[in-house]
């Protein structure tokens, strides 16, 4: 694995603050034992490369590299995905609890985000499908900097400001930029996409921060004339090409599929005795419904429609049983 410098230094400064509390020079170990040394050293670069070293970091840490970010979101993926593989579905507020179990302090806002590019114009405590919300999630948290950006192009393409004059925030005004809110006319009329597409473009080749590869993005926006800012954000979400880019996840077919991290599990639980058998012979086991999400044409909409029968019947699904038989 490739570091750039900017991130080395990051992880060497890291490894400084880890091993020399209160920024000393001085290891936590015995000075006298090098071999000691040498061995964090070395154990703190293994778990960089293998992607661990976020767990349960601050989320400083978390974001402050784009591979701190990848491994973020592969450990997101790996940890929960039996949430996705049993059919549950979880709101904005459950997602953001299992969030905080990698990482304690990260903040409500960007699982807010990334719950909205789902949702769009329904309700926050609306219930969404792992696989939906952590594609989701992957294009909030990865390019949350160029997406704060491309929410000032936005408003100001609605407000008929010249595109040419967009100014791009800088590192210490951009970080923190609160998105704009977005009226109800920019969410229904949108801009026009080619015209937004050649902002877009001026602004990846100036971006200091991670930006989608441009040719994809156009690609993404070839078959619409225009469209509004979540709309943009969905398609980024699921588009193939862009998450192959990015490298964290998998295809959307294979999001259940871990062979390495199945048969880790297999490890451990065989080392439990009795647990093994005990679940097997379970009955209950054996009579557990294999639940999977609705699937209709876009991957959103299912969620729409379920969440207003719900509503309309009380979210009871006795009474739909009862009424089928």
């Amino acid at each position: 694995m490739e570091l750039p410098g900017s991130s080395l230094n990051i992880f060497c400064k890291d490894l400084v603050f880890l091993y020399c509390p209160g920024g000393s020079q001085t290891p936590v170990f015995k000075s006298s034992s090098r071999l000691s040394l040498l061995k964090c050293w070395n154990c703190s670069f293994n778990s960089v490369c293998q992607g661990t070293h976020i767990l349960f970091r601050e989320f400083s840490f978390v974001q402050a590299t784009p591979h701190n970010r990848v491994s973020f979101l592969r450990a997101f993926w790996r940890c929960f995905r039996t949430v996705g593989k049993n059919g549950d579905l979880l709101t904005m507020k459950e997602y953001h609890c299992l969030l905080q179990l990698l990482c304690p302090d990260f903040p409500l806002e960007l699982t807010q985000k990334a719950a909205r590019i789902v949702l769009m114009d329904d309700a926050m405590d609306c219930l969404m499908s792992f696989s939906d919300f952590l594609f989701a999630f992957q294009i909030q948290f990865y390019y949350s900097e160029f997406l704060d950006s491309v929410a000032a192009i936005y408003e100001d393409l609605l407000s008929g400001k010249n595109p040419n004059t967009v100014i791009v925030p800088t590192s210490s005004s951009g970080q923190h930029r609160q998105r704009p809110a977005l009226g109800e006319a920019g969410m229904l009329e949108g801009v026009e996409a080619s015209l937004f597409y050649q902002c877009l473009e001026n602004l990846c080749d100036r971006h200091k921060y991670s930006c989608p590869p441009p040719a994809l993005v156009k690609e993404a926006l070839s078959n619409v004339q225009r469209l509004t800012f979540y709309g943009f954000l969905m398609a980024l979400s699921k588009h193939h090409g862009i998450n192959q880019a990015l490298g964290a996840l998998p295809d959307k077919g294979d999001l259940m599929h871990d062979p390495a991290m199945d048969e880790e599990l297999e490890r451990l639980l065989a080392q439990v005795p009795g647990l093994v058998n005990s679940i097997t012979a379970s009955p209950e086991a054996s009579c557990l419904p294999s639940r999977t999400p609705p699937r209709v044409g876009s991957p959103w909409r299912p969620l729409h429609h379920s969440r207003k029968v719900d509503g309309e019947s009380d979210g009871s699904t006795e009474e739909t049983d009862e009424s089928e038989t």
